[in-house]
């Protein structure tokens, strides 16, 4: 029997925005695979484009310096394409607090370009790349990611998919990805490179841990599966961020040790995945979380119907968190940071 993601994707065109980063890497590894027609890739960054093209050395990829931000160059990066994964945006908390009409430029209007030439040019699908910030946000990256979620489902709404065709438009959201640029675990490392502690804002702090093989496995999920309107989630074991840092200290053995440092702007204690509300109408499969969109309509009146919950337990259902999700110790940490080809890299050369 073929394979789905190969029939899905053969002699395919895909556009992957902001497709330098962590994520465009490895998907591009695994597109690869499956006989694509052709790659693009859309970015702002020709060093990384060019870093990109030479580690690949494919023919099926094709470059194109853009931002999402100008309409009319991502019209022209659209044409001819099947399948879109929108990963371009602004993702640093610190960054976005400072300059957040800057994230509101990128993750919303960005987004809305993206989709709307999705809908023009008739592509089969895109699926949008959202965070855990997005719920319940406090920081402007998790606001601008949360609306930009909701462009996605009011362009699924108003450009619904037909028997003659159409986009379906569908998105997924994870937590933090280990080893991704900007994040914590390349922190740690560069610190530690200098001889420097560990530095944790705050260590009772939760995060979701989810390595970039199983970030892609999701969206490549969406890619088969998703619905129109529908958000997708992976289920994520967490830790606290101590637990984090000591697993690295004890992996590394290193004697400099761990400082708290205070909260960077816009920190939460534990992030969420799934809200309260949106648990009542998610369907829950074996490893992922499927969230339909609370209405498919602007008909309002219907609302004043009184009808029951169709979930029973309402009082039981609680949002899915860091708090509440699968907690790793130090040593189950420890074993998943092993399975990062970077962390297997880079304990080859600081331990010596």
């Amino acid at each position: 029997m073929a394979d789905p993601l190969k029939r899905t994707v053969e002699n395919k065109v895909i556009l992957v925005t902001g497709g330098t980063g962590s994520f465009g890497n490895i998907v591009v590894s695994e597109l690869l695979k499956h006989s694509p027609r052709k790659i693009i890739i859309f970015s702002r960054d020709e060093k990384k484009q060019d870093d990109m093209r030479n580690a690949f050395s494919s023919p099926v990829l094709s470059f194109i310096i853009g931002d999402v931000r100008d309409a009319d160059i991502v019209n022209r990066a659209v044409e001819g394409v099947d399948y879109i994964f929108h990963a371009a945006a602004l993702k640093q908390v610190p960054t976005c607090e400072f300059f957040p009409l800057e994230a509101v430029k990128t993750n919303i209007y960005g987004a809305y370009n993206v989709l709307s030439a999705a809908a023009v040019n008739k592509v089969k699908k895109a699926v949008i790349l959202s965070t855990d910030k997005a719920v319940y946000p406090i920081n402007a990256m998790g606001m601008t990611k949360a609306l930009m979620e909701k462009t996605m489902i009011a362009a699924a709404k108003n450009y619904p998919p037909t028997a003659g065709g159409g986009s379906v438009f569908c998105g997924v959201r994870y937590g933090n990805v280990l080893y991704s640029r900007g994040s914590i675990l390349p922190l740690f490392v560069n610190q530690m490179k200098q001889g420097k502690p560990l530095t944790v804002t705050y260590g009772r702090m939760t995060r979701f841990l989810l390595p970039l093989r199983d970030a892609v496995s999701l969206v490549m999920y969406a890619l088969l599966n998703g619905v129109n309107g529908h958000m997708y989630v992976r289920k994520a074991p967490a830790c606290t961020i101590r637990t984090l840092a000591e697993a690295m200290v004890g992996l590394f053995r290193y004697p400099q040790g761990i400082v708290e440092v205070g909260f960077r702007a816009g920190e939460k204690i534990h992030e969420t995945l799934v809200s309260e509300e949106e648990m009542i109408r998610a369907n829950d499969l074996p490893e992922y979380y499927d969230i339909p969109p609370e209405s498919q309509g602007l008909n309002y009146n219907q609302y004043e119907i009184r009808t029951p919950h169709r979930k029973k337990g309402l009082e039981k259902i609680t949002s899915y968190t860091s708090e509440n999700t699968d907690r790793l110790s130090t040593a189950e940490v420890k074993n998943l940071l092993l399975t990062i080809p970077e962390i297997r890299q880079e304990l080859g050369g600081l331990k010596k």
